[in-house]
């Protein structure tokens, strides 16, 4: 399986939950891949300890290795491996919707159970393009207004950009267009709007966007939760998703706010390995526990 932790804004926390959560998993018993995708930064290493591989994906994309395997890094944890040089891998496939598809069947055909992919911020296309591609999509907010406003953001691209690439009619390829427009002429505020307006063009458009709502069950993370409230953001963010969008987003749960967070990455040394006992690393085990879950009922 193949998770893409994304998200509208950055210092949400997504390389801490990849790499956190990726370390859970492989002491559950899965083989687990994780692959650094975050322009703005690639630092999942750090979050392990490791020194800046030699080997990265630019490897394999310019051909130095014949296969994605050869430039995959081990680390001290087993059944856990990591891939950088991630610039190269949303760069190097922002051109062509087949390049992308044949970089996921890479990463698929990698020996292991599992990838994380850590996408970093923003919303480019790229991103968004791996974020759907994925067997899962995971969002990772904090509880503040930008994040959450951004969050927003971030899925309407995302669902938008899915409707998009399941109807044939440039027609309503255009219309989905200008539905992104909150402002736009036709008064489409939402995709029950947006469907009705697709079928008085294209029926069998209208029906295979249908399908597409149905089946896009996107995930949430809440990071540095500090108190009820802010942990009842994430059902709301929930309601306010099924409400808008017809979305039904998976709440996976939430990690509180904890001060040995900042202690473990200062050491380079993953919190659920450095304070295992920690309250955040307690909240990342059971996030990890409920995806190990979702692996097994997948295989």
């Amino acid at each position: 399986m193949i998770w893409t932790i994304g998200g509208g804004k950055g210092g949400s926390g997504k390389s801490f939950i990849t790499a956190n959560v990726g370390i859970c998993l492989a002491k559950l018993g899965i083989r687990v891949v994780l692959i650094d995708a975050d322009l703005g930064g690639a630092n999942l290493h750090t979050f392990l300890g490791i020194s800046p591989p030699g080997l990265s994906l630019s490897d394999f994309i310019k051909k130095r290795v014949s296969h994605l395997r050869e430039v995959l890094i081990p680390t001290a944890v087993p059944n856990l491996q990591l891939l950088t040089g991630a610039e190269d891998l949303l760069n190097a496939v922002d051109a062509k919707s087949v390049q992308k598809q044949k970089m996921v069947r890479s990463i698929r055909s990698l020996n292991g159970d599992t990838a994380l992919v850590d996408l970093g911020a923003g919303n480019s296309l790229s991103v968004l393009d791996f974020f759907l591609m994925s067997d899962g999509g995971i969002l990772v907010v904090t509880p503040e207004p930008t994040s959450i406003e951004n969050s927003y953001r971030f899925l309407k691209s995302a669902f938008y950009r899915r409707l998009k690439q399941s109807v044939s009619s440039s027609s309503v390829k255009a219309l989905i267009d200008d539905a992104m427009d909150r402002k736009n002429e036709m008064g489409i505020q939402n995709p029950h709007d947006l469907i009705r307006a697709v079928s008085r063009i294209d029926e069998g458009d209208a029906q295979r966007m249908i399908e597409e709502v149905e089946t896009f069950h996107p995930n949430l993370i809440l990071n540095q939760v500090r108190s009820k409230k802010d942990i009842e953001i994430g059902f709301s963010i929930r309601s306010a998703s099924l409400k808008y969008f017809g979305m039904h987003l998976h709440y996976l749960g939430y990690v509180v706010y904890d001060q040995e967070v900042n202690q473990s990455v200062r050491r380079r040394r993953p919190l659920v390995l450095e304070n295992p006992r920690s309250r955040a690393a307690q909240c990342v085990m059971e996030i990890a526990s409920k995806l190990a879950k979702s692996h097994k009922m997948a295989v």
